[in-house]
Order: C-alpha cells, then sequence, then structure tokens
C-alpha cells in the first residue's frame, strides 16, 4: 500500500465556503502532501495558484450535486475548470437516466465531459446510495466505455456515502485499469483503510487531519 495521504482528495463543496475557508484546507492539502484539493469551480483559479509547484493537484466538481444539467453544461465547466488550472474533474453522472436504464445517454453525457477534460483524469460520480446493484454495475461499465479514469461512490450531499460492499463491487465491475474513489462519510483511518482494503485507489474526505492522525 502507498502511504496513506497519497489516497486522499482533501475536500470542501459546501455551499458557504469562503475563499478564507478554501485556503485553509489548501494549506492543510500541502501539509499532509494528499493527492488533490477538490472543490467547486469557483475556486478553480485560487486554489490552483495556491498549490502550484506544491505536488497536490487541483480537482474540481462538475454537474455538482445533482448530475441533472445538461451535457453541453457539464462539458462547458470542466473545460473552463481545466483551463483554470484543474488536473482532475469530478462528475456527477445523470442520475436519471441511469435509473429509467437509459445507459447509451448515460455514457454519452460521461463522454461529453470526458472529451472536454482532456488532459485532466474524469472521475464519474455514480451515487450508489441511489442505485441498485445492478444500476451500480452498469454504471461503472459506462463509465469505463465512456473513457473515464475513476468511478466514485457518493458526492455526499444525498442520501447516504461510501460502504466497502460497494467499493468491492466497483473494483470487482471496472478491474485494475480504473480507479475506485470512496467518498461520502469517510471520516476515521480506520474507515480509510477498509476502503483501500477493498479496492478503493482515492479517498474523498474533509477529515484529511483526523484520517492522518
Amino acid at each position: 500500500m502507498n502511504p496513506l495521504n497519497t489516497y486522499l482528495d482533501h475536500t470542501l463543496l459546501k455551499a458557504d465556503a469562503t475563499p478564507a475557508d478554501i485556503l485553509a484546507v489548501t494549506a492543510e492539502a500541502k501539509a499532509y502532501k494528499t493527492a488533490s484539493v477538490c472543490v467547486n469551480s469557483c475556486y478553480t483559479s485560487l486554489v490552483a495558484r495556491e498549490l502550484q509547484g506544491s505536488g497536490v493537484m487541483t480537482c474540481v466538481v462538475v454537474g455538482f450535486p445533482l448530475g441533472a444539467m445538461s451535457s453541453g453544461a457539464k462539458a462547458v465547466e470542466a473545460a473552463l475548470a481545466v483551463r483554470e488550472g484543474a488536473a482532475e474533474i469530478d462528475m456527477v453522472m445523470n442520475i436519471g437516466a441511469a435509473k429509467s436504464g437509459a445507459w447509451a445517454q448515460v455514457q454519452a453525457d460521461i463522454s461529453a465531459v470526458v472529451q472536454a477534460a482532456k488532459p485532466a483524469n474524469v472521475k464519474v460520480i455514480i451515487e450508489t446510495c441511489l442505485l441498485t446493484t445492478d444500476e451500480k454495475v452498469q454504471a461503472c461499465l459506462a463509465a469505463k466505455a465512456a473513457g473515464a479514469a475513476y468511478v466514485k461512490t457518493s458526492t455526499g450531499f444525498s442520501s447516504g456515502g461510501a460502504t466497502v460492499e460497494d467499493i468491492a463491487l466497483m473494483r470487482k465491475t471496472v478491474g485494475a485499469e480504473m480507479g475506485v474513489k470512496a467518498s461520502g462519510g469517510v471520516r476515521t483511518r480506520e474507515q480509510a483503510l477498509a476502503m483501500i482494503d477493498a479496492g478503493a485507489s482515492r479517498i474523498g474526505c474533509s477529515s484529511t487531519k483526523t484520517i492522518m492522525g
């Protein structure tokens, strides 16, 4: 296993987060040398500037938190974020399309963002708490077919977060060639290690200080 800090996306996505809050999170991420700082797109430039030369990536959410925006809007948001310094994009898939079995639409939605975000990697939030087991599998396969780099469990803004069982299922579905991100409710070192043991290659969290001890 790699050092624990390298799995962490230090995250602040609250609607009332101020620039000062974002700067505090960015400073913590640099101190712990996390994989990235994950923020809403209005803070892309600020975070990218603060992280320059630190080795910590700027990660930006797109279509967040509902995933119900048009594919074109998501693509534009992703392209703007990359232009402003984002190295990774965490997009929310079209959950309504997934629930109706419109998997071609789900894949096209993801593909639009993947293409717009190049060369940044795209993580696809499938919001596992809203899906059946079969829908989770189909969502992972759609993300893989669309060229995404990761699948991710949750926004942290719905009815549930990451579970060990979902991480194991997602890892089994996508195989070794894609990343799997556990996000939502991972607040302790023990939880983080359990997610990694189950197959997570990245963990989204706001409790980095607690997890790192």
